[in-house]
């Protein structure tokens, strides 16, 4: 037979892993502490941040993932932001809209000549 060494094959080609995108962790992380420590500030960090990850994934061509964790980061911002507006929403209807109507100052005085008072114990 022949003297030749058998023939060398290169290695099977091997894509490099996909680098998750920064900016999609950032407003991930900022997502859950929108949710918990800081509640309104985090979560308006969470949504901007977490559109500028899907743009940046987006322009990436596949080589920058990470959409999963910036499209949660989104989800988590943005139902942080409207936990934020509800909670206003309702601080202002216990609070701030009797307290500009003058209900606080009808009850804190009986002796008053309103006719709030007896509207409001009767019921």
């Amino acid at each position: 037979m022949s003297n030749y060494p058998p023939p060398q094959y290169p290695p099977p080609y091997q894509p490099m892993p996909q680098q998750n995108s920064t900016t999609a962790i950032i407003s991930l992380v900022a997502g859950i502490l929108g949710l918990t420590i800081f509640p309104f500030i985090g979560s308006v960090i969470a949504v901007i941040l977490g559109h500028m990850a899907k743009g940046e994934i987006a322009r990436s061509n596949g080589t920058i993932g990470g959409g999963g964790a910036a499209t949660f980061g989104l989800v988590l911002g943005y139902i942080g932001v409207g936990l934020s507006v509800l909670g206003l929403c309702v601080f202002g209807a216990f609070f701030a809209l009797p307290l500009c109507l003058g209900l606080f100052g009808a009850l804190s005085a009986p002796n008053s000549n309103s006719m709030l008072l007896p509207l409001l114990l009767a019921a």
